[in-house]
C-alpha cells in the first residue's frame, strides 16, 4: 500500500524521469524497490529508467503511455505496459508489414512515416488512438506541412495524448509564433 511518503518519492522519480536524469531515477526507483519489493510503479519506473540508458525516445514514449494509463485508472496499466515492453522487438516488423508488406531485417530500423502513411494506417487501424499506439514506440511521424501538423496535434489531443501534444506545441511554437490553432489546443488541454 502506498502512502503519501512513498507517493513524493514515485513523483520525484518521475520528474528526474521526464527530465532525463535516467539514473537517478533508476536509483530513486531501486530505493523504492529495496523498500517496498512488490511496488508495481517503481518496477516499471526502473525497468522504463534502464531502457532509457539505450533509447530515451522510446522509454519516454513508454513512460508517457504508462502515465495516461494509470490517469485513467487502468488497473492493468502495469501488465498492459511489460506486455509492450516484451513485444517492442517484434513492433518493427508488425508495422513494415501494415505499411508496405515488407519485413525489416532485425538490424534495420524505421525512421519515419509520412503523414499521408499513417493517415493510411489510422484507417487501417480504426482509429488514430489504435494507430498511435502501434508506431508510438519504434518510429516517428514525419510531418512537412503546417495543416497536418495542426491536424496531427488535434488528433493527439483528442485522443488523450495532451503531454505529448505539448510536447511537439513546444518544438513548433517558435517555427509559428501567433498560431491561433496552436492557442486553441493549449487552452483545450488546460480545460481537460
Amino acid at each position: 500500500m502506498k502512502t503519501k511518503k512513498t507517493e513524493k518519492i514515485l513523483e520525484r522519480a518521475e520528474n528526474y524521469f521526464y527530465s532525463g536524469e535516467y539514473e537517478e531515477a533508476m536509483r530513486i526507483y531501486g530505493l523504492l524497490l529495496k523498500d517496498f519489493p512488490n511496488l508495481q510503479e517503481a518496477r516499471i519506473g526502473a525497468i522504463l529508467s534502464d531502457i532509457a540508458n539505450e533509447n530515451d525516445e522510446e522509454a519516454q514514449a513508454l513512460f508517457e503511455y504508462y502515465q495516461v494509463l494509470k490517469s485513467e485508472d487502468n488497473e492493468n496499466a502495469e501488465k498492459i505496459i511489460e506486455e509492450m515492453i516484451v513485444s517492442l522487438d517484434d513492433a518493427l516488423e508488425k508495422i513494415s508489414t501494415l505499411l508496405d508488406g515488407t519485413l525489416l531485417g532485425k538490424d534495420e530500423y524505421v525512421n519515419g512515416i509520412s503523414y499521408e502513411d499513417f493517415k493510411e494506417l489510422v484507417r487501417q487501424r480504426g482509429s488514430f488512438r489504435r494507430a498511435f499506439e502501434d508506431i508510438m514506440f519504434s518510429t516517428r511521424v514525419v510531418i512537412t506541412d503546417k495543416k497536418d501538423l495542426l491536424d496531427f496535434l488535434q488528433q493527439l489531443v483528442n485522443n488523450g495524448f495532451n503531454d505529448m501534444a505539448m510536447r511537439y506545441i513546444e518544438g513548433v511554437a517558435l517555427a509559428y509564433p501567433g498560431e491561433e490553432k496552436l492557442q486553441d489546443l493549449i487552452k483545450k488541454m488546460k480545460d481537460l
